[in-house]
Formats: C-alpha cells, structure tokens, sequence
C-alpha cells in the first residue's frame, strides 16, 4: 500500500485543502505497539491502491518519531490522541475515526463511499 507520509506541521493545512475535494485518511500509527502493528496491517492488506486510492488519500503518521503532529492533529479535531487511530477528514472536518480493534477497512471504505461516488 502507498502512504504519504506526514512528517511536517505545513502538511496539515495541504490535508486541509486536499479534504475539500477528496476525503483524507490519516493513520497514526506506533511503531512500538503490537496493536496498532496488526490495525496497520489489517488495512493494509485489504487496500487496493488503484480503487481505493482514487477515492480517498491516504497519510501514515509515525506518531513515535512525529509526536508534535499527532497532539496538533488532536488539538485540531478535537479528537483524544489514541494510538492506533485512524481519522477521516473531509470538507476540513473529521467525519470519523476509530481506535485499537475497532479499526478496519471495510468501517472506513463506508464512511469514505458517504462522500463519494463510489
């Protein structure tokens, strides 16, 4: 699966723009929790880059090496930080999000089709 990487705070505001016209999916993911390994990898493996991708962009967060992202991204949505945590952004407002086993890919493809026409 192709993630953009989110490494910087400018990056934020370009989500932003982007979440007008496409939705936008942000993972944020620990690179030390068991966990949020196997969320990673259970959307990862359903995820078809060419049908998916169309629809919706996704980020990669590695909140470890990114932590001043992850609280600004709380901060921003008022979202509580969680670890794993996937959050859709669309027209600049998280439309969902999820936590730990509650994440999948199938919650999140039906949340991206209420926004699109797919």
């Amino acid at each position: 699966m192709y993630w953009n990487q989110l490494t910087t705070l400018s990056q934020l505001s370009d989500l932003l723009s982007i979440s007008e016209n496409t939705p936008v999916l942000i993972f944020k993911h620990s690179t030390r929790c068991s966990i949020s390994s196997a969320a990673l990898d259970r959307v990862q493996r359903k995820w078809n880059d060419a049908k998916d991708t169309a629809v919706v962009q996704p980020w990669y967060l590695d909140l470890i090496a990114y932590r001043e992202i992850s609280n600004q991204i709380a901060a921003d949505y008022e979202v509580e930080h969680q670890s794993p945590q996937v959050l859709l952004i669309h027209n600049r407002n998280c439309v969902y999000a999820a936590t730990h086993y509650d994440i999948n890919y199938a919650d999140i493809m039906d949340e991206v089709a209420k926004f699109t026409n797919s």
